[in-house]
């Protein structure tokens, strides 16, 4: 009777797979990693893009957009809207909450002037979309992207991006700023912060940032 013997692996085939795997787990690594500096490149493109938009806009009509008080005339989308739903106050100012929604569109009353701003620059064709849309823009985290006069410590208008991973944020800050999240020209709050930047709502900024938090993070234009 013949009795059959069971093999096992050899050191070398051992090791072939260890590399195979190990080729693996540094693909996904880097891959994660390539991905994460993408996002990273969007968010630092679209504030740049945004003031740069704002100020093209401030440059060619003297006004700021969503505070225009002559945008109803100034663009043929807005020529059978009431002015009231166009046009800003022209006080030099974008006033109303970053990332509170009133309307879905200027053909409804009651759109803030942080609304318009948008609206202006789609109506001016510096940004992409119809010139009614209010609709802000999502960051590469999903959060949304808005304007407001001031916000935490930060004297101005401010873009902020909202929903910002702590791990993220921490970047940012090392990037670009001074890795502070109470100072400098960018400062974030806590995600669940409303940030409303008025006399009546106190902005708080973060005193670290978390890894297991989310940050809304502003930028001083």
């Amino acid at each position: 009777m013949k009795i059959q013997s069971n093999k096992g692996f050899t050191l070398v085939e051992i090791a072939i797979v260890l590399v195979i795997v190990g080729l693996l787990i540094g693909g996904v690594l880097k891959g994660q990693e390539m991905i994460t500096n993408a996002k990273l490149k969007r968010i630092e493109s679209d504030n740049a893009g945004i003031a740069a938009a704002m100020f093209s806009y401030q440059d060619r009509y003297l006004q700021l957009p969503g505070d225009d008080s002559g945008a109803k005339d100034r663009f043929d989308v807005y020529s059978l809207i009431p002015d009231a739903q166009v046009n800003g106050n022209g006080v030099g100012t974008v006033e109303g909450a970053w990332n509170v929604t009133v309307t879905p569109a200027l053909t409804t009353a009651g759109a803030l002037e942080s609304e318009k701003f948008f609206a202006h620059l789609r109506a001016a064709g510096l940004v992409p979309g119809g010139g009614t849309e209010t609709t802000r823009p999502s960051n590469a985290y999903g959060g949304l992207i808005g304007i407001q006069d001031s916000s935490l410590g930060i004297a101005g208008h401010v873009t902020i991006f909202g929903q910002i991973e702590g791990p993220i944020a921490k970047i940012i800050e090392a990037r670009l700023d001074d890795g502070d999240p109470a100072a400098g020209r960018i400062q974030s709050g806590l995600n669940d912060n409303t940030m409303k930047g008025s006399a009546t709502t106190a902005d708080t900024a973060a005193a670290t940032y978390a890894d297991g938090e989310r940050y809304n993070m502003a930028f001083r234009l």
